[in-house]
């Protein structure tokens, strides 16, 4: 009799709808991968008979697969959502230490700092260097940003460690070569120079120290003297600019155009002795009227965390309430050679499995790793249209088994009632 085919077949049956329900009831879930319910035919088998004689004894369901298929991007706006574009899965470590992995990139920031998933898990990535964004090591660790504290205050200096030499500060001017010497001011008076510009460095505490830069046309044709005064201290002494026959800084002597800014040996808030070199490399002298190019310097205040945007190669980079900017980290993806072979937990999260393989680690855009969308998340696989026309289909299946066994019921029940 048939009834453990038909039995087998409701079995099948109602499996298919559990798959079908449980990615209707997804759709919605960011980075979630709809599900399919695979069937494997049941056939009997004899000791000792060949040929084809083998009859079919039911249906089982022989895996659940998920489809791994890239879902739409939506674009959310919020800073801490990422949507991976390709392949890979952002790598997670959970509360008791063991390894996890997801799609599903709805950050958020714990009381500590620590980016973090909705269920609590810390979202590991590369540290790097604050100033270059380069990684630092090859091992993904938790992401932290420091939400409690602030960004240190930098003094205005010259970072004699590269080549060449950073300076504390750079600054390009155009001085008029129309220009006759002292005049029309008192040639004497650096107070009184022709032309001159402020801007503001700092000293070890973070305090904003204007400096004040006087130009002023020397007697000598092509020549220019340079006059510093920092804070509330003294002018300096002049330094010479000296230009060619077009317009650019010589280059003989080798110092034309670097200036040494000082600021007072003791200085009044215990902060340390400000010290630095203003390059002027790239002033010019053309007939045009004065104009300051551009004024840049190295120092900063300290500051608060404002803001953290994610770019498409996984580099955080940090927003302080100082102006500055700093790289943070690098998140960091992980790929599998079987992700059919992966374990869902709790969570919409996976766990690596001796049939998954072990994962292979990079930053988002090399290799074979998809690209990061800020700003977005990436939403559910599910075809909506598909799972409904599947639910009909599996209910259609199911009823057709419940008929089977039913006519197979009444089968029994005319043999049994034989006279």
């Amino acid at each position: 009799m048939g009834f453990q085919a038909g039995l087998s077949g409701l079995n099948a049956s109602a499996k298919g709808l559990d798959v079908i329900g449980n990615n209707i009831a997804n759709a919605n879930t960011y980075g979630m991968k709809a599900s399919r319910a695979e069937f494997a035919e049941l056939v009997s088998s004899a000791i000792g008979i060949a040929g084809g004689d083998n009859s079919g004894i039911g249906v089982s369901v022989a895996a659940v697969a998920q489809q791994f298929s890239q879902g739409t991007l939506n674009i959310t706006g919020n800073n801490l959502d990422v949507a991976i574009n390709g392949n890979g899965f952002f790598q997670l470590q959970e509360a008791d230490g063991s390894a996890a992995y997801t799609r599903a990139g709805n950050f958020k920031l714990d009381k500590s700092g620590n980016i973090v998933t909705n269920s609590g898990a810390k979202v590991l990535g590369y540290q790097t260097n604050p100033a270059t964004g380069k990684p630092l090591s090859t091992n993904p660790v938790p992401l932290t940003l420091p939400t409690s504290g602030s960004i240190a205050a930098k003094a205005t200096g010259d970072d004699n460690t590269t080549s060449p030499t950073t300076y504390g500060a750079t600054a390009q001017f155009n001085l008029p070569n129309t220009a006759t010497a002292g005049s029309p001011q008192d040639a004497t008076d650096p107070l009184l120079a022709q032309y001159s510009t402020t801007f503001n460095a700092y000293d070890s505490l973070g305090t904003a120290i204007p400096v004040t830069v006087y130009f002023q046309k020397a007697s000598a044709t092509n020549t220019w003297n340079v006059y510093t005064k920092t804070g509330s201290g003294t002018i300096s002494t002049a330094s010479t600019l000296t230009f060619d026959s077009t317009g650019a800084l010589t280059t003989t002597p080798a110092t034309n155009g670097k200036i040494s800014i000082a600021g007072p040996a003791t200085p009044t808030n215990g902060a340390n002795p400000l010290t630095f070199t203003l390059d002027l490399a790239g002033t010019t002298q053309f007939a045009s009227s004065f104009a300051t190019n551009n004024v840049s310097q190295t120092g900063y205040a300290d500051g608060k965390l404002t803001g953290v945007k994610i770019g498409p190669d996984g580099t955080l980079t940090a927003s302080y309430s100082n102006g500055t900017t700093q790289s943070a980290g690098q998140l960091a993806l992980a790929s599998f050679r079987n992700n059919q072979g992966l374990m869902q937990v709790n969570g919409g999260d996976w766990k690596e499995t001796f049939a998954s393989g072990p994962p292979t680690q990079g930053a988002p855009g090399s290799g074979n790793f998809g690209s990061l969308q800020a700003g977005a998340l990436e939403e559910s696989n599910v075809d909506l249209t598909q799972e409904l026309v599947n639910m009909m289909t599996a209910q259609r299946s199911y009823q057709a088994n419940a008929q089977t066994i039913k006519t197979e019921d009444q089968i029994m029940n005319t043999l049994v009632n034989l006279r």
